[in-house]
């Protein structure tokens, strides 16, 4: 997991090899503007899906993993509350090869939580249990998936 400002999302580029594209995006495009939805990058090797999450506390935010993506999730209206639990603390869960997710019951919280502030974002890796969208007000967000290969 990789906690950081958005200026600085360049220094990662070297964890990918489709980081590159990552950072381009980012850079060229006004991510507050951006539709809902699917927001096409590089096809699914790379691409961002737009989101808004309605409130949500941490009673009610499930840990999810992926195999087949990295997450790189930012924030864009407000600040957000994300849980982690490193996948090797986890039990065993029902992988979902077509949503490329596994999810953990809300009664399972995660080891620890921590803010992502605007203008920051964070990185999950597959390694990685997350429980994002902990947030008291609505939130606009992006997230960016990009493929592991």
């Amino acid at each position: 997991m990789v906690l950081d400002l958005l200026e600085n999302l360049g220094l990662y580029e070297a964890l990918n090899p489709h980081f590159s594209k990552v950072v381009d995006f980012v850079a060229n495009n006004d991510l507050a503007g951006l539709p809902l939805g699917r927001n096409e990058i590089c096809g699914d090797a790379v691409f961002a899906n737009v989101m808004e999450v309605k409130p949500k506390a941490k009673e009610d935010a499930f840990i999810e993993i992926h195999r087949r993506y990295i997450d790189i999730q930012i924030p864009i209206s407000s600040d957000e509350t994300m849980g982690y639990t490193p996948i090797k603390e986890l039990p065993q869960a029902n992988y979902n090869e077509a949503d490329d997710a596994a999810v953990y019951p809300v009664e399972m919280p995660a080891r620890d939580y921590f803010n992502v502030h605007k203008g920051e974002f964070v990185i999950f890796f597959p390694q990685d249990g997350h429980a994002p969208a902990i947030t008291s007000s609505p939130l606009k967000k992006v997230v960016i998936k990009v493929a592991v290969d």
